[in-house]
């Protein structure tokens, strides 16, 4: 049994598959994230779902692509993890942008590959290997135009009173804005990141508005100036995008795309089932 995860901050999509690819089973776990989760966190995640306690013996392999990922030391630190849990396992974990290429990417193409969700980032694709200028700094300073910066941007324009008064209307409808409540999401609970990520379904529902457009073309302004104008050849290259941000955004991101002179290429909200494919490939 193979287990393929494509795992963010919020959530984590788990498959099963053979050695023919047949789908054994499916489920999603809460984010696994090494950067804010520690190892009994990550346990308790695992347990909480049936399917992943009564199979870790059975595994043979598990394929884990992640958000806070991306260094070695979270990587051998999730690996023993991971290995303790799934005890006859092989066990290889990469960041979650790895799963963004297999699954976006023919094999042997050059491409920038981006993630737009609960957190963000970019890396160039070679053909065969992955290369990142800009080293993630995690949610509290970068990830920008992401979903955990366009919630932090809404509660910021809610408070200093820069939200129009009938968006702030519907805003307090939709959400406890109260500010205990919110200082303890942020400071005293799990996934902070994921949190702020909640409040961006509002500005996706009212991305028709000139307030929240605003703030969408600000974010992806500079998501291309900060992080694909990284690359010289990113105007030879299509620009894959991986995450909720991206799909629901697509039109806007294609708007800002044409301003740049960008080519913007496969636009997935989930890289999971690409992975099968991938895996069933190369396995």
């Amino acid at each position: 049994m193979r287990l393929l995860v494509d795992s963010g901050s919020t959530k984590a999509d788990w498959i099963a598959i053979d050695d023919a690819g047949k789908v054994l089973f499916t489920t999603q776990t809460l984010g696994l994230n090494p950067e804010i989760l520690d190892g009994d966190e990550i346990i308790e995640r695992l347990n909480d779902r049936f399917d992943i306690l009564q199979n870790k013996k059975e595994a043979t392999h598990l394929f884990f692509y992640g958000a806070g990922c991306g260094t070695d030391r979270m990587k051998i630190s999730l690996s023993q993890i991971f290995q303790n849990y799934f005890p006859n396992a092989i066990i290889v974990v990469e960041e979650d942008t790895y799963a963004a290429v297999y699954a976006t990417t023919p094999k042997g193409e050059k491409a920038i590959v981006s993630i737009l969700g609960t957190g963000s980032n970019c890396s160039y694709f070679d053909g065969k290997e992955l290369h990142q200028k800009v080293q993630s700094l995690g949610y509290i300073v970068m990830d920008d135009c992401s979903g955990n910066v366009f919630g932090k941007e809404l509660i910021r324009k809610y408070y200093f009173n820069k939200m129009p008064k009938e968006l702030a209307t519907e805003f307090e409808k939709e959400y406890d804005l109260d500010p205990d409540a919110i200082k303890s999401k942020l400071y005293k609970e799990a996934n902070p990141n994921a949190y702020l990520a909640t409040f961006a379904k509002f500005l996706i529902q009212h991305k028709d508005t000139e307030f929240c457009k605003k703030i969408i073309f600000k974010g992806m302004k500079s998501f291309v100036k900060n992080y694909i104008k990284q690359y010289d050849n990113c105007k030879e290259v299509p620009v894959h995008f991986v995450g909720s941000i991206a799909f629901y955004l697509k039109e806007e991101l294609q708007e800002t795309f044409d301003k740049y002179e960008l080519s913007l290429g496969n636009v997935l909200r989930r890289p999971i089932d690409g992975l099968i494919a991938y895996h069933i490939a190369n396995k």
